[in-house]
């Protein structure tokens, strides 16, 4: 197996709806994404995925979260923009794009801070 990982980031604003604290305001972050990538072989030129295929797709996706307020865009509309929910909306649209017989995205991880953040997997038992 071979995992590999492309780095990102966007500035968005959001607020989470019906928190009982300070998140409740609009406010914003400059959330950090890190994405991996599992291949189970190599291709004939000895890669795994061409680097450039992995930044592209992960900067189609995030390109739609950078710079605006995430609780309008369509996916944030019933559920809160939160760093889990921005993980699965980065997974689930990385599976359309770059999903082949030999590679699949692995994880999304979604920083809001340096210290702050979490990893989204998908339960390999639900595919």
């Amino acid at each position: 197996m071979f995992d590999i990982f492309v780095k990102s980031h966007f500035s968005a604003g959001h607020h989470l709806r019906d928190y009982p604290g300070n998140c409740e305001r609009p406010h914003g972050h400059n959330w950090k994404i890190e994405v991996t990538i599992r291949a189970r072989k190599l291709d004939k030129l000895g890669m795994a995925l061409d680097f450039r295929v992995a930044k592209d797709g992960v900067k189609k996706v995030v390109d739609t979260l950078d710079h605006i307020d995430l609780n309008e865009h369509p996916a944030f509309k019933e559920c809160n923009p939160s760093s889990e929910n921005i993980a699965v909306y980065i997974f689930e649209n990385l599976k359309k794009t770059l999903t082949t017989e030999t590679y699949a995205p692995y994880s999304v991880e979604v920083r809001e801070t340096d210290n702050c953040g979490v990893i989204y997997r998908e339960d390999p038992s639900a595919t």
